[in-house]
């Protein structure tokens, strides 16, 4: 597996485990919290890996947008919170950063 395929694979991984916080209610639901537990310990353990061969600051910065993007978006379809037209160029902003530091990284 190639650093930015688990560099993505993290943060579809932090997405999921921001999620499943919503679902664990506060880690007070067995079967939630311990699939977010084993998301967060994936997600780290992914991102670490990356970062053997990828610049920390753009890994890092790549991870956080992957996870914050797709957060948003699961958190308007999953649980009806809005998108409003600046929330969805904002965004975009992030997806079109996120590629521009995987097109301009060293590696």
């Amino acid at each position: 597996m190639t650093a930015w395929l688990s560099l993505v694979v993290a943060g579809l991984l932090e997405t999921g485990w921001t999620i499943g916080m919503k679902f664990s209610q506060g880690f007070s639901r067995p079967l939630p919290t311990a699939l977010t537990v084993a998301a967060i310990l994936a997600s780290m353990w992914l991102l670490a890996w990356a970062t053997k061969t990828l610049p920390i600051g753009t890994a890092y910065a790549v991870w956080v947008g992957i996870g914050a993007t797709g957060t948003a978006i699961l958190g308007a379809l999953i649980f009806h919170e809005p998108i409003t037209p600046a929330r969805a160029f904002f965004l975009a902003l992030l997806i079109a950063s996120i590629l521009g530091l995987k097109f301009t990284s060293p590696s």
